[in-house]
């Protein structure tokens, strides 16, 4: 068992909703590599004072989730052309007090597109307006994907997300159809309102041949659930959470993992979900 001592280094998550995937995921490979390393999830009752904490304490590194991906631009000193680019922030890296911020989102989404070979000529339906919605909109538009529809309640915002890629806006999917959906809402997201409704309906998930779902508590959400039955290729938020996790790990760290290793992290991390 791992003891907390003085030298020991800090990372942390904050996020409205925390849940133990990335405190696994990244304990897990301190312990593989024998890194005097802790990462603990929070959920900040006030973002300014968390992030001056991570500043003041010298906590090393810093993941952002949902809500914060963009409010935390404000409260850092520098901006990785990953987040620039798309202006979302998923992490947040500490040098003797300098902080920078990145977004490892946007790789993990452009990996997973190619890794399950998605067809550019392919509508895709694009539920969501926030920060991971913006990194996900960018990878598909660097993917090759045109035919996109962003769904978004909140007008400003869904227009805005859909004017920046020459995408189309819907204020809700009602009977729409496509070949691809994805989720970058937090319905289905356990301890939610919505964690037990659909973010499609069910004559859009049987209509589609692709079902993706950036939520990664639990890793089955109801869509992946309804995408799994239907026999459709199904990506989940746990692969997501596993891929952008990494390359926080290598920015925090400077060490890239074995693939072994990260196999390994990936199932324990899996296995507490």
């Amino acid at each position: 068992m791992t003891m907390l001592n003085k030298d020991m280094t800090l990372c942390i998550s904050l996020s409205a909703r925390p849940s133990n995937n990335g405190t696994r995921f990244h304990n897990f490979l301190y312990e593989a590599l024998e890194l005097n390393w802790i990462y603990k999830a929070f959920a900040p009752t006030d973002l300014a004072q968390a992030i001056a904490g991570v500043r003041g304490l010298g906590i090393r590194g810093c993941a952002i989730s949902m809500p914060y991906k963009e409010d935390v631009i404000a409260l850092v000193d520098r901006m990785d052309a990953s987040a620039t680019a798309i202006d979302s922030v998923n992490t947040i890296v500490n040098d003797d007090g300098v902080l920078t911020a990145y977004n490892t989102d946007y790789s993990a989404i452009a990996q997973l597109i190619e890794r399950n070979g998605l067809d550019a000529g392919s509508t895709v339906l694009l539920r969501g307006s926030g920060g991971m919605a913006k990194a996900t909109a960018a990878a598909f538009r660097d993917a090759g994907f045109d035919d996109v529809t962003i769904v978004a309640r909140n007008e400003a915002n869904g227009r805005a997300l859909a004017d920046l890629y020459d995408f189309a806006w819907l204020p809700d999917a009602g009977d729409a159809t496509a070949d691809v959906l994805v989720n970058v809402t937090p319905i289905g997201m356990a301890g939610g309102a919505d964690e037990h409704a659909l973010s499609f309906s069910a004559e859009a998930i049987a209509a589609a041949s692709v079902v993706f779902d950036v939520v990664a508590l639990p890793a089955e959400t109801p869509f992946v659930a309804a995408g799994r039955a239907a026999g459709k290729t199904v990506i989940s938020g746990a692969e997501v959470a596993t891929l952008q996790a990494l390359e926080q790990f290598v920015l925090y760290t400077g060490i890239r993992p074995s693939a072994d290793q990260v196999r390994a992290a990936e199932e324990f991390m899996r296995a507490g979900s």
